[in-house]
C-alpha cells in the first residue's frame, strides 16, 4: 500500500490500471488496496469510465486525501484584476 501511496504522491491522480502498471502490482490487488485506504481516508476515489478506440473502459480514479502539491517554480500569471489596474496606472 505504501507503493501506491509514494507512487499517487509524486503524479498526482491516476487511474487504478495506470497504478498497476507503474507498481507492477495486479490490478485485483490494486483495486483491494486502494479500497482499504479509501476506507482509511488516506486516498480519495472515484469511479471513471472512458473510451479508448470507441471502447468502455471502466476503472477508479485516485488521488491523495488532503495533499496538495506545491506551487510550480517560476512567475505566475497576473490576475485579471491585477493586470486591469496596471494597465490603467500606465495611462
Amino acid at each position: 500500500m505504501q507503493a501506491i501511496l509514494d507512487y499517487l504522491k509524486n503524479t498526482g491522480e491516476k487511474l487504478d490500471s495506470e497504478i498497476a502498471a507503474a507498481t507492477g502490482m495486479t490490478l485485483a490487488s490494486v483495486r483491494t488496496s486502494v479500497q482499504e485506504l479509501h476506507a482509511r481516508g488516506a486516498v480519495m476515489v472515484c469511479r471513471s469510465i472512458r473510451y479508448q478506440d470507441g471502447k468502455e473502459m471502466e476503472g477508479i480514479l485516485c488521488r491523495i486525501s488532503g495533499y496538495i502539491p506545491q506551487a510550480a517554480p517560476g512567475r505566475k500569471p497576473k490576475s485579471a484584476v491585477q493586470a486591469k489596474a496596471a494597465a490603467e496606472a500606465h495611462e
